[in-house]
């Protein structure tokens, strides 16, 4: 592994030509490109994997309590090893604190963590409350303490262990019994015992069911790859939800847990109890999800654990982004139209044709996206003067936010290092960075250089005090260039492409090009299809299998050997292996330090890149909200960032990542979402028809109306792939037109559940389980999905079909559904597949019986959608009944100081609309309401106000059983929520 400078070895490399020396003409290009085995790193076999890895649990001693003492809020104790230590995976820590805290109700914390910390000498390393707050006890938890529904005892039989109880139900939650704590310097297990067949979500970020399984073991490390199934990608959120299900005998009054969902009875009463688990951690870490329980093995820091006690899903989530990783961010209105990207928009020509196509088409189009072609040689905060020059740039600007559209460009986590040996290879970001002293460093202090996209880079400390003001400073400086809307951060696990700093030393090398074929480039073409293309296209088909064939076959042929002679490091007493530590997790890259700066890089303060990985996506993206709020003061930051980690969302959305064009990323797409709405960032889409590889008409029909009932809809691809416009086939473009008509008229019903989650910790997109918690049959559900409480969308996620199988929650207890586009009442069985109709170009959408939706007509643009009429669409319970709310402000603001909140109750007949005015004024007048699921029509007429609607303007389906009411607003002759008003039918 290659951890310093690499100038030797990489000048001694045949096949890869020296840079030209000589600065004596202006035409100075160099040559050099760091090769692809610059990027190979340790061959390490994970320890899961590995049959001479030593079972902690079967040599480590455990700890004994003692010294234990109560407090107002719970006890402390000390924890001491009950034997000789193992030193298995790194260096025993003899001493440990114990501390269980209540800390208010509903949340319970339970930290062990080294009894003595010496920053001068530990070899361990504990997570700050500035890069992570810790949530701490309400100022009255002492008081709650009572009503927590949790209960911890421990003992010390045969070595310490602890566990955490539900007080209403006497249900074991966690228990570490039967297993041995383990805490060294770079290694911590500790154990838990888990029902059989439990459901267990969360644990991100990868790509698999949304329901874990019993046999898998989720790695928590970000990682710059492109989402391979089942592995670690771009983000850590070391959180899951837990949710079990019971049946009660009404007869006896006993309860038991329900250990097969699957098999569940439709029409049985259960209830269920969720609660949430979260380590506060950022260390590489694996959860090894096994039949009888749930392994943690951490690369360090502490066990900091926090209980959310439920008992629902929604309770869960509202706890656990309330109580310690922060509510999400309200995004702007615009944010939730439609947006469109691809690597390989070239000019401002191109993005200018992008435009006037979809217009010509008519669909709508709010936010055009630009991949890294827009940079000169790939660096942050420029512009290609040959392709997008800034003066025809700020021309397409003004053009296009004169249109009511926006413009968001993709930035990069690394900073371009110029040759110092080229005058004319100056660049300002970085000579800025450099003497603010902003940049990570090796362990001898010297700058940490990389290779990334422009060449070498240097890369932000955000632990250095100038970090965030620099960057911010940057951003300010290019959005006087380039007026930009939002900032999309990329490359931010943070991405090297090169083992160590190999640029130390070598910058008059300076690469060219990345050290591997960009797509499209010699024995790098775009071939892959997606599933049935070949049913479709044959011939097409064929070609493509011919050719993708020949060039694996020639990538295999030229490819490096490898060995089988796996690296296996041993502790060292009062010391680290940072770059190989003893324990190896199961890294989708293998080594800790391939494709990512290494572990070794050193902060302003001191703290590796080990301990601190998984926080830069993080911290990036706080940099970047401070900086656009400089930017745009006083107006809602717009970030879609690729890494995460548990509290992201507080600033930022985030997208799926480098997805391939298939249908099973389409259908796991569904899981990702549901995901990343458990962790608090509910501002979540995928790359639309597929990033890698070629999409199709079917492929991209069916996904880009899947993808209009996520809140972020975006299309993006690869360079020198099909290009994949929605308008490129006609079918599409139909497609697309019907499903953005439903996502249009429902923006105000988005935009309404984004301020509830962004005020109370809802969950805008949402599992069919989590919306009906006593269906235990819905508990692997991740084939549909609710968009908020009130509509369910069951998409055709496989090729070559023309119907898709839904089920319907909530029938047993007298939940209705209704066809959004018929509006007839679905007749559908509790428990059982009902098949829908789906030809190509359908989405099923339905809505839920007790909903109230206020909806506005679609337009091209999210600004010209606001200025159209309201409708009003109800949709009766079996009661009867329905309720919703509207909230609205000026769509931009941070603290908007004008707002507006409606709330609709319907019973009896009767729609009443009442209205908190806080000063916002829509203006928009009102236009039809749309009553479903009547019995018969209104034989005593219909009233607003008071004052009979006229028979013309009252329009009956018999077949549906849908009544609209048309000239409501000329009957209020105001605008639609300039206050209260009542709509009658009799």
């Amino acid at each position: 592994m290659l951890l310093l400078p690499l100038a030797a070895s990489f000048l001694t490399l045949s096949g890869f030509a020296q840079a030209q020396t000589s600065t004596a003409t202006a035409t100075y290009k160099p040559q050099f490109t760091v090769p692809a085995s610059a990027d190979y790193g340790a061959n390490l076999i994970p320890n899961i994997l590995d049959p001479e890895a030593v079972d902690a649990q079967t040599v480590c001693p455990g700890y004994t309590a003692s010294d234990v003492s109560q407090n107002d809020y719970g006890f402390t104790a000390l924890l001491t090893l009950a034997g000789e230590a193992c030193n298995v995976y790194g260096n025993d820590i003899e001493t440990l604190n114990l501390t269980v805290a209540y800390q208010n109700a509903d949340r319970l914390s339970i930290n062990i963590s080294p009894a003595v910390i010496d920053a001068s000498n530990s070899s361990w390393y504990v997570l700050p409350d500035e890069l992570i707050p810790r949530p701490t006890a309400d100022d009255d938890a002492a008081s709650t303490i009572a009503n927590n529904d949790f209960d911890v005892s421990w003992d010390n039989e045969p070595s310490f262990a602890f566990t955490v109880k539900r007080r209403s139900t006497g249900d074991v939650v966690f228990s570490t019994a039967g297993s041995k704590l383990v805490y060294e310097d770079q290694f911590i297990e500790f154990v838990t015992a888990m029902p059989e067949n439990y459901n267990v979500y969360g644990l991100g970020e990868h790509i698999h069911n949304l329901r874990l399984g019993n046999n898998y073991t989720a790695t928590l490390y970000a990682a710059d790859v492109g989402d391979p199934i089942d592995y670690n990608i771009y983000g850590s959120h070391p959180f899951y939800l837990d949710t079990r299900y019971f049946s009660k005998d009404n007869a006896t009054g006993n309860v038991t847990l329900v250990t097969d969902t699957d098999g569940a009875d439709a029409t049985a009463e259960y209830e269920s109890y969720s609660h949430g688990v979260f380590l506060r951690n950022a260390h590489g870490q694996e959860v090894l999800l096994r039949a009888e329980n749930i392994t943690w093995r951490t690369l360090g820091g502490s066990i900091d654990l926090f209980f959310f006690d439920g008992p629902t899903q929604v309770d869960v989530t509202k706890q656990f982004q309330f109580g310690a990783v922060g509510l999400p961010a309200m995004q702007q209105y615009f944010t939730f139209g439609y947006h469109q990207c691809r690597w390989g928009y070239a000019n401002w020509s191109m993005l200018e044709e992008l435009i006037n196509d979809f217009a010509r088409f008519e669909i709508p189009l709010e936010t055009v996206w630009v991949d890294i072609d827009y940079m000169d040689q790939y660096r942050d905060w420029t512009t290609d003067a040959n392709t997008f020059p800034v003066p025809e740039g700020q021309e397409f600007m003004k053009t296009l936010h004169d249109k009511g559209l926006h413009f968001v460009p993709i930035v990069d986590s690394a900073i371009y290092i110029p040759n110092p040996d080229n005058a004319s290879d100056a660049y300002a970001t970085y000579t800025r960075g450099h003497e603010a002293d902003v940049f990570l460093k090796n362990p001898d202090g010297s700058e940490y250089i990389g290779s990334v996209w422009p060449g070498y880079t240097v890369f932000p400390d955000w632990h250095a005090n100038e970090s965030v003001s620099w960057w911010s400073d940057e951003m300010v400086r290019w959005h006087g260039e380039i007026p930009f809307d939002g900032i999309w951060i990329d490359m931010s696990e943070v991405s090297s492409f090169c083992v160590g700093s190999c640029g130390s030393g070598n910058l008059s090398l300076n690469p060219v090009h990345p050290p591997f074929a960009l797509p499209g480039e010699p024995g790098n073409l775009v071939l892959d299809y997606p599933e049935g293309f070949n049913l479709t296209n044959a011939t097409e088909a064929a070609a493509a299998a011919s050719a993708s064939s020949s060039q694996a076959a020639a990538a295999s042929s030229t490819a490096a050997s490898t060995t089988q002679a796996y690296l296996h490091t041993t502790p060292t007493p009062g010391q680290r292996n940072v770059n190989h530590p003893p324990y190896v997790i199961n890294n989708v890259q293998g080594d800790l330090a391939v494709h990512a700066v290494s572990p070794n890089a050193t902060h302003n303060d001191g703290v590796q890149e080990y301990d601190v990985h998984n926080l830069f996506g993080h911290q990036i993206l706080n940099a970047t909200y401070q900086g656009l709020l400089d930017v745009f003061p006083g107006k809602r930051p717009f970030i879609i960032g690729r890494s995460t980690f548990a509290g992201s969302g507080k600033w930022a959305g985030h997208w799926g990542g480098d997805n391939a064009s298939k249908f099973a990323y389409m259908y796991f797409s569904i899981s990702q979402a549901l995901s990343f709405s458990l962790f608090g960032i509910p501002m979540f889409g995928v790359d639309t028809c597929g990033f890698n590889g070629n999409t199709d008409e079917e492929l991209c029909s069916r996904w880009m109306q899947l993808s209009a009932f996520f809140p972020f809809y975006r299309n993006h691809n690869t360079l020198s792939a099909r290009a994949q416009e929605p308008y490129r086939w006609a079918s599409v473009a139909e497609a697309t037109k019907t499903a953005m008509a439903v996502r249009y008229a429902l923006l105000p019903y988005l935009y309404t559940l984004f301020h509830a989650a962004h005020t109370t910790g809802s969950t805008v997109m949402r599992a069919l389980a989590w919306e009906f918690p006593s269906e235990p049959a819905l508990a692997a559900l991740e084939t549909q999905f609710l968009l908020g409480p009130s509509v369910l969308v069951a998409p055709v996620l496989a090729p070559n079909a023309s119907s898709v199988d839904a089920v319907f929650p909530g029938l047993s207890s007298g939940t209705r559904w209704f066809d959004w586009y018929t509006h007839a009442e679905v007749a559908a069985e509790p428990g059982k597949n009902t098949t829908l109709a789906a030809p190509l170009g359908h989405i099923p959408v339905f809505v839920r019986g007790g909903s109230v939706l206020p909806l506005q007509a679609p337009a091209l643009t999210t600004r010209d959608a606001r200025k159209s009429a309201w409708d009003v669409l109800i949709a009766l319970d079996n009661s009867g009944a329905a309720t919703g709310s509207l909230y609205l402000d000026d769509g931009e603001s941070v603290s908007p100081s004008e707002t507006l909140d409606v709330a609709f109750a319907v019973s009896g007949g009767r729609l009443s609309v009442s209205v908190t005015d806080g000063g916002f004024r829509d203006g928009n007048a009102l236009g039809d309401v749309l009553v479903l699921g009547l019995e018969g029509r209104p034989a005593g007429g219909v009233f607003v106000q008071g004052k009979e609607v006229e028979d013309a303007k009252v329009v009956w389906d018999e077949g549906a059983g849908a009544l609209r009411v048309g000239g409501v607003g000329e009957v209020l002759g105001s605008e639609a929520w300039m206050g209260g008003w009542v709509l009658e039918w009799r």
